[in-house]
C-alpha cells in the first residue's frame, strides 16, 4: 500500500521504444527520469514514472504492450514517442497514422481525457548518428520527416502539447558526446535536452 506521501505525488506514463526506456544509459539518464527529476526540484513533485518501453518496438508492439500492461490512469502526465522502428523496417506510414492516432487515443484516455497532459515527441533521425555511415542518410531524413509529419499532424488536432527534437537529434554525427558507445542511441547528455525542452512546456500546467 502506497504511503499517503506517494499518493499525493503526481504521476507520469511514458510510452515508447528505446527512445523513451533509455536503452544503452543508466535509468536516471533517460529522458523520463531527468524530466522528473527536474518537476521535483521546483516542488511540483512527480513518482517515478511508469515506462511502457522497449528498444525496438513499432507501433503496433507498443499498441500489444499497452493491453498486457493494462496500466491504471488517470495520470497526470502522459508521453508518447513511436515509430522509429515501423520506418526501419519498412512498414506502411497508412498503418503507422492508424496506429499512431490509436495510440494518442489510448494517451489521452490514461491522462484522463487532459490534453495538455499529453505530450508527444517527435522521431529521432538515426540516420544522423555515426552508426548510419554506411546508410543513405538523406532516404533515412526524408522517411523520418514524413513519419514525424504523420504524428505532428495527428497531434495538432488533438491538441496535445508536440514537442520536436528531430533537428537537434542530427547534430550527433558532429558531436559524439550526444550518442552512447553504441554510436546510434542518444547520450544522456542528449536526453537532458529533450528533457528541458519538455519542462520548459509543461511546468508551467502543474
Amino acid at each position: 500500500m502506497n504511503s499517503a506521501s506517494e499518493e499525493k505525488k503526481l504521476s507520469f506514463l511514458a510510452l515508447g521504444d528505446s527512445y523513451t526506456i533509455g536503452e544503452a544509459v543508466p535509468e536516471n539518464e533517460c529522458w523520463p527520469m531527468q524530466l522528473v527529476e527536474m518537476l521535483n526540484n521546483v516542488g511540483k513533485v512527480f513518482s517515478k514514472p511508469q515506462i511502457i518501453a522497449t528498444t525496438g518496438w513499432t507501433s503496433d508492439e507498443l499498441i500489444a504492450a499497452i493491453k498486457t500492461v493494462n496500466p491504471q490512469g488517470p495520470f497526470n502526465l502522459v508521453s508518447l514517442l513511436i515509430g522509429v522502428n515501423n520506418q526501419y523496417r519498412g512498414y506502411s506510414k497508412e498503418v503507422y497514422a492508424k496506429e499512431f492516432q490509436d495510440l494518442l487515443n489510448q494517451a489521452m484516455d490514461f491522462a484522463g481525457g487532459i490534453a495538455i497532459h499529453v505530450v508527444v515527441v517527435s522521431i529521432p533521425d538515426w540516420g544522423g548518428t555515426p552508426f548510419a555511415e554506411d546508410r543513405n542518410r538523406d532516404e533515412i531524413a526524408l522517411e523520418i520527416d514524413q513519419y514525424n509529419s504523420i504524428n505532428r499532424e495527428i497531434s495538432l488536432q488533438k491538441g496535445v502539447h508536440y514537442i520536436d527534437i528531430t533537428p537537434d537529434s542530427r547534430l550527433a554525427l558532429s558531436d559524439n558526446t550526444l550518442v552512447t558507445s553504441d554510436k546510434l542511441h542518444p547520450s544522456g547528455t542528449e536526453y537532458q535536452k529533450w528533457a528541458n525542452a519538455i519542462y520548459r512546456l509543461i511546468a508551467p500546467i502543474y
